[in-house]
């Protein structure tokens, strides 16, 4: 290396290590704050208690409350079919539908007419016998009283030889052959009673084959018994029909019946909102079983209602009748029968469709709570806790008490007393003592009313 590029590197050194002594000498040390921590946001909603109107959904099948299976009662060709008689129509009640030839029930009709008339007439006959023969033995009885006091005549001349033997020999035999005349004649009297008896009894036999013909006569004649809808007919005009054999089918369109299935859980809450029944269970215990139907509980006040699936925006007012003593294997839940009067009322399909047999339908049973409950949304439970916020505006967890949960409600029965400021918020991470920034949501509180009086399907 020559001697100038030595000099050259020493320079170059000596100016680094100025350099780096002037930069530590010109460094500021940083500056020094006050540590503060962050608000967190949380929207807020203060416990109010409120009554909750308890409800339990369910899914179904429409079924006619009566229906009409029409059977032939007695053989025969039908000789008139109602035009109106056909799957779908609506027939009103009185309505003539069907007509099976009354020939030869007529004719049996008309057959024991005339057997009552001919017994009817030997049944005078009699009776007139029996009074002529009343008649003709009063007569025979004193023709019979002068001839005993004869013989006793002809007893007395004999006996004072005034009168032979053979006189009075005579006189026994004609006495005799009347006590005979007058026996006979009671013979007779005696018999009538048998013979009335016998008369009555073919006269029973008669009237009862008359009443039979004119019921065969009648079950030719099909009228509506009620307003009805017609199911199933499949019958023509000069069909030959057998006994037993089926001719339609009808439902009664006064009434249908709606055949549910509900959560357990669901429907004991509800019936326990009736009074006098046993409290709800919590989440997790088991029920010991419905409210005793027995004990005639109040079922009018729950408000039940019916909507048609495909037509959401109508529905029918029902009434729940009854339970099933069993669950169903499959999924467990119960059935219950809600009654519903005229489901064709107000109908305009298919906008508002009439319940019809086989419709599937969702059903809503309700009952309000007999006193106000704290009811919070169920978003706010965190593992049995829920979010506070305190005096000071700092998260507190509190532990709660949950008695039962109904979609998105959930009612606290212990942890929560009015006034407390519930965070509607998930916080993450919910430290206690976090400080907050809390703000009322009103929107919040106008839905939680709306829900817990059953104003959201």
């Amino acid at each position: 290396m020559t001697r100038k590029n030595k000099l050259i590197l020493a320079l170059t050194l000596i100016a680094g290590i100025a350099f780096v002594v002037i930069m530590v000498k010109l460094k500021q040390p940083p500056e020094r704050t006050a540590k503060q921590l962050a608000a967190t946001p949380a929207r807020l909603l203060e416990v109010t208690p409120l009554t909750v109107r308890t409800e339990a959904r369910g899914y179904g099948q429409v079924l006619p409350a009566r229906s009409w299976k029409a059977v032939a009662n007695v053989g025969g060709r039908i000789i008139w079919r109602s035009p109106e008689l056909e799957s779908g129509n609506l027939i009103p009640e009185g309505t003539r539908l069907l007509q099976i030839d009354p020939t030869r029930y007529e004719l049996a009709e008309a057959s024991a007419k005339a057997d009552i008339a001919g017994l009817e007439a030997e049944l005078r006959q009699l009776d007139q016998e029996e009074q002529n023969a009343r008649e003709l033995l009063k007569l025979e009885n004193r023709r019979l009283a002068l001839a005993q006091r004869e013989l006793e005549r002809a007893k007395t001349l004999t006996d004072r030889g005034a009168l032979s033997e053979t006189r009075l020999d005579e006189q026994q035999r004609a006495t005799l052959q009347q006590q005979q005349a007058v026996q006979s004649l009671k013979n007779q009297l005696n018999l009538i009673p048998v013979k009335r008896e016998t008369l009555n009894a073919r006269l029973a036999r008669s009237d009862s084959a008359l009443a039979s013909a004119r019921e065969d006569l009648k079950d030719t004649r099909f009228e509506a018994p009620w307003d009805m809808r017609v199911h199933q007919s499949e019958i023509e005009t000069g069909q030959q029909m057998s006994p037993g054999q089926t001719l339609f089918v009808a439902d009664d369109i006064s009434a249908a019946e709606v055949t549910v299935q509900l959560e357990m859980s669901e429907l004991r809450n509800v019936l326990s909102q009736i009074p006098g029944a046993p409290a709800p269970t919590a989440p997790g215990e088991a029920p010991e079983g419905f409210p005793d139907f027995h004990q005639q509980l109040p079922l009018g006040s729950l408000t039940v209602w019916v909507y048609p699936t495909g037509a959401p925006d109508s529905r029918w007012p029902g009434k729940l009748t009854r339970v099933t003593s069993s669950l169903d294997p499959a999924t467990r839940t119960i059935q219950a029968v809600i009654a519903v009067e005229e489901p064709y009322r107000n109908a305009n399909p298919p906008a508002r469709p009439p319940l019809v047999r086989n419709m599937f339908v969702q059903s809503s049973i309700t009952a309000p709570t007999p006193n106000p409950v704290l009811v919070v949304p169920a978003s706010t439970i965190h593992q049995g806790e829920v979010y506070l916020a305190d005096r000071d505006d700092r998260l507190k967890r509190q532990p709660v008490t949950v008695a039962w949960q109904q979609g998105d409600l959930a009612i606290v029965t212990n942890g929560l007393k009015p006034g407390d400021r519930l965070i509607l918020d998930d916080l993450v991470p919910a430290i206690e003592g976090t400080p907050l920034a809390p703000q009322t949501d009103d929107q919040a509180l106008k839905a939680l009313q709306h829900q817990v009086m059953g104003e959201q399907r």
